[in-house]
C-alpha cells in the first residue's frame, strides 16, 4: 500500500512540476490579454503564483520525502547489522 501511495505522489507531483516548468513558455509576458482571464489573473504575479506555486511546493515536498526515506533506510540498515 505504501508503494502505491509513493507512485501516486510522484505522478501527481510530477504533473504539477511539469506544469510549473511549462507555464513560462505558454503565456506571453508582453501581452496581458493572454493571461488576464486565467486563474490568478489579471496580474502576472497572480497567474504565476497559481500556476507555478503547486509545482514548486510539490518539488520541495518530493525532495524532502525522498531524503527522509533514504535517511530512514540508512538508520534501519545500521540498526539491523
Amino acid at each position: 500500500m505504501r508503494r502505491v501511495l509513493w507512485v501516486l505522489a510522484f505522478i501527481v507531483g510530477g504533473f504539477f512540476i511539469f506544469r510549473a516548468l511549462m507555464e513560462p513558455f505558454v503565456i506571453d509576458f508582453g501581452d496581458p490579454s493572454s493571461y488576464e482571464s486565467d486563474w490568478g489573473g489579471p496580474t502576472l504575479f497572480g497567474v504565476l503564483l497559481v500556476h507555478m506555486g503547486p509545482g514548486v511546493l510539490a518539488a520541495i515536498l518530493l525532495v524532502y520525502a525522498v531524503r527522509r526515506s533514504r535517511r530512514r533506510r540508512a538508520v534501519e540498515q545500521t540498526i539491523g547489522e
